[in-house]
């Protein structure tokens, strides 16, 4: 297959066209789950998504050395492309890691306007025009309002979108009525879209619990692999 194809034909397609299209530039979505099911899987395929359209994307890693976030995307190319027999795969990812910058930071070692300051630094000094920045094992119960509004602040400035993972227990209590994590419940206002993961007997589902305006949505129409935790167009809607 060749990659405009693939581009065209990706179930990151069917992602996007669930909701109310892909996170523009200014917004931030959340991809919540408990530990293990697949947040990261999901990231990283939205990720990779637009570096196959030639699209920058900064990865930020808070709870995980580059080498693991490294082997997601190693893992989840070589899955994706064996499975659509990609034409000169190796071409093509080494003209994806040419696009994608990875950062590992600690929440107890840098603050948020530290963090937005490195973005800014790239983005702008660093000529690194970054379509999207993914930010990964974020605990959103040691953040703020006004932190978050920083970033929302920021990420209109910057001209980009950010894709949050947020990790909740797999207790019912911990979301409200609409299917929200209840970590979120402070500035759910300054959020615009919200992914819930539920693994099911034979796959992961994923609801919409916020999109923009709306919540309490129907389930999306894609899926999780639960093996390969692949994005799947799910045949069963």
């Amino acid at each position: 297959m060749v990659l405009n194809e693939l581009v065209q034909r990706s179930p990151v397609r069917i992602f996007e066209k669930s909701l109310g299209g892909a996170l523009k530039a200014g917004e931030i979505g959340v991809i919540a789950s408990p530990s293990g099911i697949g947040k990261t899987s999901v990231l990283v395929q939205i990720a990779l998504d637009k570096l196959l359209q030639g699209k920058k994307i900064i990865h930020v890693s808070f709870t995980q050395h580059t080498d693991y976030v490294l082997a997601w995307y190693e893992d989840i190319f070589e899955e994706f492309t064996k499975k659509k027999n990609l034409d000169k795969s190796a071409e093509v990812k080494d003209e994806l890691v040419k696009n994608r910058v990875l950062l590992n930071f600690s929440q107890d070692g840098v603050t948020g306007p530290q963090i937005l300051k490195s973005l800014k630094a790239l983005i702008k000094d660093g000529a690194f025009a970054a379509e999207a920045i993914i930010i990964d094992g974020f605990d959103f119960s040691r953040t703020n309002r006004e932190r978050m509004e920083a970033v929302r602040t920021g990420a209109a400035e910057l001209g980009v979108s950010f894709w949050y993972s947020c990790t909740v227990s797999g207790d019912a209590s911990s979301y409200d009525r609409q299917n929200v994590p209840l970590v979120l419940k402070d500035y759910i206002d300054l959020v615009d879209v919200v992914i819930v993961l539920d693994p099911k007997a034979d796959h992961i589902e994923l609801t919409a619990s916020k999109d923009r305006d709306a919540v309490n949505l129907e389930h999306l129409a894609v899926r999780l692999d639960p093996k390969t935790l692949l994005i799947l167009e799910d045949t069963a809607s």
